[in-house]
């Protein structure tokens, strides 16, 4: 077969799999009449000292069947080291000088759902949860049918954890929610940034399929050689498994860095060389991605 014959079926081959791959991507679109997204402004107060601090900021959205409302209150965390509120026993916290409080949920654990039904059970006047550890300040509208008419928003994993911080210190905290702005369906701004992503990917491999050699770049394999390293040091480090009566169980002790979740039975850690330790599911994606120590930047390829 000639070398103009294997270009061509290779072509071939890359266009077919592109078009069946632009189908699968266009039959997964949402609806075009997807609701709209409501932004949520939370002005947030608090007292350090003889300082009264307010912070006013669009740091959340509504849930998609949350009334849009004006709610406000103290901000309540769940009573106990876990804050998913999804045992229905959960109790909440709530200051004796609190006419009217909003409970603060960590996500996970159960559906939004019962999170907020079971704060609402209590007493909340509205509901805030925060986003998974790793997310930042990424948001999106829950979907949360049969919570009656209690507002609930979503707010940032780091903004979450800044009000959690200050109340397990003891502060007063009291936040306002307001309806901030709409934002239309982004579906049409989905489409066209879809055909342009294929457009380019086509003309890229064309050209890349006529013109490059086919042989593996030198940083690539480097990449790929690092890589695997840093897999086989993280599989030649140790493991535990935590039981009752050690220390790091202790609620003095340090919490992990990279969760921010405290230890507890049964929990497997990885200790690194330089003898600091972590939960293993969330140190080994980190050593992965940075290859150092979230504490002391120890490199585990270098020790």
């Amino acid at each position: 077969m000639s070398l103009l014959q294997i270009t061509a079926s290779t072509h071939s081959s890359v266009s077919s799999r592109l078009l069946r791959l632009s189908i699968f991507l266009l039959l997964s679109l949402p609806d075009s009449k997807g609701k709209a997204i409501w932004t949520a402004h939370l002005n947030i107060t608090f007292q350090v000292g003889n300082r009264i601090i307010s912070e006013l900021g669009e740091s959340g959205v509504f849930g998609n069947h949350s009334p849009l409302e004006r709610v406000s209150g103290a901000v309540v965390l769940p009573k106990g080291w876990n804050q998913n509120a999804c045992n229905p026993m959960t109790n909440f916290s709530r200051p004796e000088q609190a006419d009217s409080w909003l409970a603060l949920i960590e996500r996970g654990g159960c559906t939004f759902t019962h999170k907020i039904n079971v704060a609402a059970e209590k007493g909340a006047n509205g509901v805030i949860i925060y986003n998974y550890p790793g997310t930042g300040n990424k948001v999106f509208p829950m979907s949360h049918q049969g919570t009656e008419n209690i507002v609930a928003v979503m707010i940032g994993n780091l903004k979450g954890m800044e009000l959690l911080h200050l109340i397990q210190k003891g502060v007063y905290v009291t936040i306002i929610i307001e309806v901030g702005r709409m934002h239309m369906p982004w579906l049409s701004h989905y489409v066209m940034s879809l055909f342009t992503f294929l457009a380019a990917t086509v003309a890229y491999l064309f050209l890349y399929c006529a013109w490059v050699p086919r042989v593996p770049n030198s940083s690539i394999r480097g990449r790929r050689q690092i890589k695997a390293d840093v897999k086989k040091a993280i599989g030649q480090l140790q493991l535990r498994v935590l039981k009752e009566g050690d220390k790091e169980l202790d609620p003095n002790e340090d919490s992990c860095v990279v969760c921010f979740d405290i230890y507890k039975p049964e929990d497997v850690v990885r200790i690194l060389t330089c003898k600091h330790f972590f939960h293993k599911a969330c140190i080994d994606p980190w050593l992965l991605a940075h290859r150092t120590c979230p504490m002391c930047k120890c490199d585990i390829l270098k020790t």
